[in-house]
């Protein structure tokens, strides 16, 4: 379904607020404007398969804008507003955006790329003007009549590039009317989460990635309330949690360990009492940050592992954690293989290249045939991967280890960072933690801990060794760090996800 169907049975309900503000949609109001921006980007020359690439911080707008495409038979690419105008500008123009939609807040930005949608393509600002930009209010005011609904559009964004440039992932456009059922994530959201029309669902993550936009539109779809965060701070999130009397939401690891470590007196002010459902994804979860959570919070907290090219999807529900610790479910769409390098499937309990399995090639990598080759089993096309490392036990429960790219090979041994990051993420002097691989002349590589730490902590020789001391207290010797480094700040993205590359390029270069 789509919010056109709730329009109609409840249209002044509220489909999205953004917490703190007076910016809120009703679903005749999210309907109506999205059906007027479609008319607008028609009028423009977009049909069915064109992009609309849209730049935004957290606004209401951004799922107007959603809608438009999905009901035009659009491509929607959300574009990370953390991004150098340069990068923005790649992306606008490697997705070949015949529309470029901004938030006025971002207007520097927007300015600087503007020019790379084309003089006579659409280019629209709201909530305020920017040079260069048509009026997006004015546009929907003054739109045409309505369309009949195209066949549905779909979502491409780019990988956060976290292991590189971003790449496009671009799935192929379902066969089906934006009305009419088979959106997998709405079926996830309904029958393994409960998630329906009566539901609250907060997001405090930035909307351009793949998770919020998604997951909101999915409680559109089911006819629900998105919550929209401006950004995440621990205490705000509670008392939103209490304000709004939220029923579901969304939050990565980090956010977890950061509420986690807040004074236990703010911790029990507010009334979570109201929450049933409290998603984890985007990036691996410390299994004592995971079970403090649910200590905390009791038995709401739900996992899912998938990725932006959304070609597999696990769950696991908080009782199945504990009887799985680090486990972060079954696959609940298509059956997930772990694969050697040469594409051999491995027996539970030995580590490779995760697949998921489907009955179609579910997306390609925009302008990238060799990467999309990549990512696809040597023998089953239809398997794909997106490189992550994991393996199965008995039972059929996925776990990962890490990223191929990050493993680290020393003296001929793999590594997984994961492992140690995990041990290291509650020390109380760490606040934030990255393990890599460094050169070493012998063997290959070593080991090395990136360490950002909490407030109150000061960096010694004497707390590196402490650190040392306590992850070789938890881990095989052979994994321990050989060595600490304190840094300001690690290079993580918006969403959580740790800069990998960046952060092993400053020891390789």
């Amino acid at each position: 379904m789509y919010p056109g169907v709730h329009a109609r049975t409840t249209p002044d309900k509220v489909a999205v607020v953004l917490a703190d503000s007076d910016r809120s949609l009703t679903y005749r109001e999210l309907d109506d404007h999205s059906a007027a921006l479609a008319r607008v980007l028609h009028d423009a020359g977009l049909r069915q398969g064109d992009v609309v690439a849209l730049l935004t911080d957290n606004r209401v707008e951004a799922f107007e804008v959603f809608w438009a495409a999905l009901r035009s038979g659009l491509y929607i690419t959300a574009v990370n507003s953390h991004l150098t105008a340069g990068e923005v500008a790649y992306i606008v123009e490697d997705s070949g955006a015949k529309a470029l939609v901004v938030s006025a807040t971002l207007g520097d930005l927007a300015e600087q790329v503007g020019d790379t949608v084309g003089a006579h393509s659409a280019r629209l600002s709201f909530g305020g003007a920017i040079p260069g930009f048509d009026s997006y209010e004015d546009a929907i005011a003054g739109a045409g009549p309505r369309l009949d609904e195209e066949p549905s559009g779909a979502i491409m964004l780019y990988s956060s590039g976290t292991t590189g440039f971003p790449k496009g992932i671009q799935p192929p456009l379902p066969e089906r009317r934006v009305d009419e059922p088979g959106e997998s994530l709405v079926m996830v959201a309904q029958y393994m989460f409960g998630i329906g029309d009566a539901d609250v669902y907060y997001s405090p993550a930035p909307i351009y990635h793949a998770a919020p936009l998604r997951w909101g539109a999915a409680i559109h779809a089911l006819g629900g309330t998105v919550v929209l965060a401006s950004k995440f701070e621990p205490e705000t999130a509670l008392r939103h949690i209490e304000q709004y009397a939220v029923t579901a939401g969304q939050m990565v690891p980090t956010m977890f360990v950061r509420m986690l470590k807040l004074d236990p007196e703010i911790r029990t002010r507010h009334d979570l009492s109201s929450i049933r459902v409290l998603i984890h994804a985007a990036a691996p979860c410390p299994p004592d940050v995971k079970r403090a959570m649910i200590d905390w919070l009791g038995p709401v907290v739900y996992e899912y592992y998938s990725s932006t090219e959304a070609n597999g999807i696990t769950f696991i529900n908080s009782q199945e954690w504990l009887e799985h610790p680090g486990s972060v479910g079954k696959s609940v769409i298509g059956p997930a293989h772990i694969c050697d390098d040469e594409g051999r499937v491995l027996s539970p309990g030995e580590i490779g290249t995760i697949y998921f399995e489907a009955d179609h090639i579910p997306f390609t990598y925009h302008n990238d045939p060799e990467k999309t080759a990549t990512a696809q089993h040597p023998e089953h096309p239809t398997w794909t991967t997106v490189g992550d490392l994991g393996y199965l036990d008995d039972d059929g429960f996925l776990y990962l280890t890490d990223r191929k790219s990050f493993t680290i090979i020393s003296g001929g041994v793999n590594i997984y960072p994961q492992e140690i990051e995990n041990v290291l993420a509650l020390h109380p002097a760490v606040d934030d933690v990255a393990v890599i691989g460094v050169p070493h002349p012998e063997m290959g590589e070593e080991v090395k801990a990136v360490v950002e730490l909490s407030p109150g902590a000061t960096e010694s020789p004497e707390l590196a060794e402490q650190l040392l001391a306590y992850v070789r207290d938890r881990v095989a010797h052979f994994k321990v760090p050989k060595s600490v480094d304190f840094v300001d700040r690690l290079p993580r993205t918006p969403t959580g996800k740790l800069v990998k590359g960046k952060l092993k390029a400053a020891y390789t270069s």
